[in-house]
């Protein structure tokens, strides 16, 4: 799980615009942060950490140029290290750089392949590096000068067909533009938007969530389809093709946890699912004919959902786990060593809110099931 915007702006300074996007998408990733800008040249400063640490006034002003992308990262692949932060750049067939959100399943394959070509040698042991490396091999392929439209969605077609998994990416692509693609099954979200300066010039934008677009002024907000490439050449509408096929099977799990409930993924608003799934559970209390005195949510994510199945119940909501907000999301920390501490340091009992009652917990976070032990111990 990670975060991502791009940019093709009228602005100088589009790294300002990415720095404002990431901060509200760093719920989808603790463990580093990166922007990359281009004025005719790329300018990138990434490093391990939140946002606001990463970068400083020193670094926000040498990341000029009006075309920008930024990412949030959680470690699915790969390692912790700075050598995994994003975005990624190669400077072969054309300057390109890259960030995305999801993951490759197939990467020893791509690995293997991108090696009989000679295309790249590996740096790092994130994936996006697969997806790039794969990117760029295509485009060699082409033969051009300079970066074409049919030339790029002829290279993100065969990516797809190559690259396997959930993934939607964001690339800048030197004297082109900006380019955003989803993978055949859109299993990871990506939407569009564009706003219009003071000066009639419109800019293009894109991220991993609406509300990113939304909080930056965007409009016209729309969903990037599964297989679907767009291409953003500044000055002109976004060229958009279907370049891989397969069914849509987005992941439920953003809208039960990664994404922010005032978030819409695929038109379908995360708030409200998180309401229907409190329906859904009490349906399913309903059916077993347990019983409890009361229903506690572990917070933050789940409350919606829990309070929503109190109501369909007729059982009290109650608050008895306060939340440290100064700690992260658990489940974005990389070792089940840090996870365990992690939850002891976030969450405490209220003791008399649990004494002598049948509690209902409601969570959302049972990836693992390894930390659903320690809050049930608290």
């Amino acid at each position: 799980m990670c975060g991502f915007y791009g940019v093709v702006g009228f602005s100088n300074k589009a790294c300002h615009e990415v720095y404002e996007a990431l901060i509200s998408l760093q719920h989808r990733g603790q463990d580093s942060a990166g922007i990359v800008s281009y004025d005719g040249n790329f300018h990138l400063k990434k490093g391990n950490g939140l946002v606001r640490d990463v970068f400083r006034r020193k670094n926000m002003e040498r990341l000029t140029g009006a075309w920008g992308i930024g990412q949030v990262r959680y470690p699915t692949f790969g390692g912790s290290s700075s050598e995994d932060a994003q975005p990624f750049l190669v400077d072969y067939p054309y300057g390109i750089s890259m960030a995305h959100n999801g993951n490759v399943t197939n990467a020893d394959e791509v690995s293997e392949w991108l090696r009989q070509k000679k295309r790249r040698i590996l740096h790092s042991s994130c994936d996006l590096e697969l997806i790039l490396g794969t990117f760029a091999a295509e485009l060699a392929e082409s033969g051009n000068v300079d970066p074409e439209p049919d030339s790029v969605f002829d290279a993100l077609g065969k990516v797809m067909e190559r690259v396997k998994g959930a993934y939607s990416a964001v690339s800048l692509v030197a004297r082109l533009g900006m380019v955003a693609f989803r993978d055949p099954n859109g299993i990871r979200p990506m939407l569009i938007g564009h706003r219009v300066g003071e000066d009639g010039t419109t800019s293009w934008a894109c991220a991993s969530e609406n509300i990113a677009l939304e909080i930056l002024g965007c409009e016209d907000i729309q969903n990037v389809g599964p297989g679907e490439a767009v291409i953003f050449i500044p000055g002109q509408e976004p060229m958009r093709r279907e370049v891989g096929k397969s069914v849509h099977r987005p992941c439920i799990f953003e809208h039960v946890y990664f994404a922010r409930p005032d978030s819409v993924l695929d038109n379908v608003s995360v708030y409200e699912a998180r309401r229907n799934f409190g329906i859904q559970l009490a349906n399913k209390w309903k059916k077993l004919g347990l019983h409890a005195d009361v229903v506690i949510p572990v917070p933050d994510s789940s409350c919606t959902a829990a309070s929503t199945m109190a109501r369909e119940l007729g059982i009290e909501y109650r608050e008895g786990l306060v939340k440290n907000r100064y700690i992260g999301r658990t489940f974005l920390m990389p070792g089940q060593g840090e996870r365990t501490s992690g939850v002891r340091r976030k969450l405490n009992a209220i003791k008399s809110e649990f004494f002598a009652k049948d509690v209902l917990l409601v969570d959302d976070s049972i990836v693992r099931g390894n930390t659903s032990r320690q809050i049930v111990e608290l």
